[in-house]
């Protein structure tokens, strides 16, 4: 008989057996043992447990609780699936809450106690070294790799390194198990009060625009300085590092991450790039020009980290914000560049300025002009799609020095110099309110030699160039010969012009009266006048000797002595010529410089028309 008959003859049941209702598996003890693991541990650690922090106490067993805590939710997971009515199910999801609570707790206190060494700098300054750590890292690390470590970062490095690493690997955890709901909480809340109290102490105010409209100019301006300041603390520092934290932290969830940032940082950042705007918006007037280049060149210098921090759609308006403020601050620049501009055309002042000297105009509107050039460029990017209109055309000789290799002109270039043209116009006609024409050259000579030296000492050389200068250069030269020409016309006409031509004894007495008249009256005319430039001056002294020494000496020399032989009055022959040399170095100075009068006494001190200056005469 076959075996199988064999046991069905014996052994056959008087009745059926029943099936059990639930076969405990291989699995099931598995995952069992796994929640009594977890139940040992986290019962130690529930969250009134004596010992303050886990992860301060040992790090080691802090380590074995998070892995506890994951395999407490495979287990959750095992049972929802396999058996939702089992005990072991309802067992391990009180585990989990009590698990939930202690790590709750210790992420608290990281973000807490750890906040200095939270702060945005050192978490900004280490955060490639941060992004690589983990728990286990400080754990299983050799000495050798351990005594690196220690050897590679500070103490305050090492500790926030360590308090990332915990932060992330509880939030993880929290997440990985359905509780980052709770976790994103207690992190926002820490976090987002850091961020407000760091702008609170930066000075970060919130101000509406009524409020910055009424203020003064002296206070708008402080306020403006300080927000300067704090604008690259807030964005290199403060909200980068809060970006590199957040990341860190919740990598483990794209969502988590553009919240936390979102929340963390989008009202202080909307406070900070809104003042910009409502400070544009203002009353505009020439002297807050360079305050509002300060603050569009502040915004577009941080736009890369400003693009980066708040790079996700919920940040948007952050980004809208700042190039809201961009395009106002630009805006504002362009009108007061207009108005810069028409109050150069519409300067009214009638007085000449004494002496043919510097005039006010020039000196404001050129030191003006030159502080524009040094915000070069971010006025190009302003003024790039503003081409200049004028109502005539403009001088191609003037500008043809602007043009680059490939045949375009800078469009800042162009626009300063022609702010520069603007005003050499204005003093053309400012010229014209002296009687005297040879003042009026100086007056040009003395104020186009200014406006030349403030663009060679300047930026402005790089923009409007070295043809510019050399152009312009050769324009004072001869706004210094037409004042020669027309100052000194009578003095060079009272001398003969041909020596060679013999002279009575009356006629050459004759023209030494003349000489001596024509002298004596253009010097105490110009004994008044300025020119305050030295080289200038030494340049106009210098070439007035030269033609009019050599001239006078010859005359001098051949019919001097004679003249005081034959007629015997010593006021005839006034002057010497080493004298004339004396007196015209003795020009230029104003009415504080000069005497004004005239010595009828010879003096032999000798004056050298090359060097620019007298051996001796009066003292200046």
């Amino acid at each position: 008989m076959p075996r199988k008959g064999m046991r069905t003859v014996f052994f056959r049941p008087s009745s059926p057996m029943p099936s059990p209702p639930h076969r405990h598996t291989f699995s099931n003890t598995l995952v069992d043992e796994n929640i009594d693991n977890a139940r040992v541990l986290i019962s130690k650690w529930d969250s009134d447990s004596t010992v303050s922090s886990l992860f301060t106490h040992n790090r080691l067993e802090a380590e074995q609780y998070l892995n506890s805590v994951k395999q407490l939710h495979s287990a959750m997971q095992y049972y929802i699936i396999e058996n939702s009515a089992s005990e072991m199910l309802v067992r391990a999801q009180n585990l989990m809450q009590i698990a939930m609570k202690r790590l709750e707790k210790e992420f608290y206190q990281i973000l807490k106690f750890n906040r200095d060494y939270l702060d945005p700098e050192s978490v900004s300054s280490h955060s490639s070294r941060a992004s690589r750590s983990s728990v286990s890292d400080f754990e299983d690390e050799s000495e050798d790799e351990s005594s690196r470590l220690s050897d590679s970062v500070s103490e305050v490095e090492r500790v926030s390194m360590v308090a990332m690493a915990d932060l992330k690997a509880i939030a993880d955890c929290m997440i990985g198990s359905g509780y980052g709901k709770e976790c994103v909480k207690i992190y926002k809340i820490v976090r987002k009060s850091i961020v407000d109290e760091t702008l609170y102490h930066l000075g970060v105010e919130r101000l509406n625009f009524s409020q910055i409209q009424k203020m003064d100019w002296e206070v708008l301006e402080l306020k403006i300085k300080n927000w300067l300041n704090a604008v690259k603390v807030a964005v290199k520092t403060l909200f980068y590092g809060e970006r590199i934290l957040c990341d860190h932290v919740f990598s483990a969830s794209a969502s988590i991450k553009e919240s936390c940032v979102a929340e963390i940082t989008r009202e202080g950042a909307l406070t900070l790039f809104g003042f910009p705007e409502n400070v544009a918006k203002c009353k505009k007037t020439s002297e807050k020009m360079f305050r509002t280049l300060d603050l569009y060149e502040a915004i577009a210098d941080l736009w890369p980290e400003i693009e980066y921090i708040f790079n996700y759609e919920s940040t948007s308006a952050v980004r809208s914000q700042a190039v809201n403020s961009l395009i106002r601050l630009g805006e504002t620049t362009r009108i007061m560049l207009t108005d810069f501009e028409m109050a150069i055309s519409k300067d009214n002042s009638k007085s000449p300025v004494p002496g043919g000297g510097v005039h006010p105009l020039t000196r404001y509107v050129m030191n003006y002009i030159a502080f524009l050039a040094d915000y070069s460029g971010i006025l190009s990017d302003i003024v790039a799609d503003w081409p200049l209109t004028v109502s005539s055309p403009l001088p191609e000789s003037y500008f043809s020095s602007l043009e680059h290799e490939d045949g375009t002109s800078a469009a800042i270039s162009v626009r300063l110099a022609w702010l520069i043209l603007v005003l050499l116009c204005k003093l053309d006609g400012k010229a014209e309110l002296y009687k005297e024409v040879s003042l009026s050259y100086l007056f040009l000579a003395n104020n186009l030699r200014y406006v030349v030296n403030k663009v060679r000492k300047s930026s402005l050389k790089f923009l409007i160039g070295e043809d510019w200068i050399m152009k312009h250069d050769e324009k004072v030269k001869q706004y210094a010969q037409n004042y020669e020409r027309m100052g000194w016309s009578e003095v060079f006409s009272s001398l003969p012009e041909n020596l060679e031509i013999r002279m009575t004894i009356h006629e050459t007495a004759e023209r030494f009266k003349r000489f001596n008249s024509a002298f004596e009256k253009a010097y105490k005319k110009q004994t008044s006048w300025v020119v305050q430039n030295s080289k200038l001056s030494d340049e106009i002294k210098v070439s007035l000797a030269k033609k009019l020494v050599p001239i006078y000496r010859e005359f001098y020399e051949k019919y001097g002595e004679v003249v005081r032989r034959e007629i015997g009055s010593p006021r005839i022959v006034r002057f010497a010529p080493d004298d004339l040399g004396n007196y015209v170095s003795d020009l230029f100075f104003g009415t504080a410089g000069g005497s004004g009068s005239i010595s009828s006494a010879s003096s032999t001190t000798s004056f050298s028309p090359w060097s620019g200056h007298s051996q001796g005469g009066k003292s200046r």
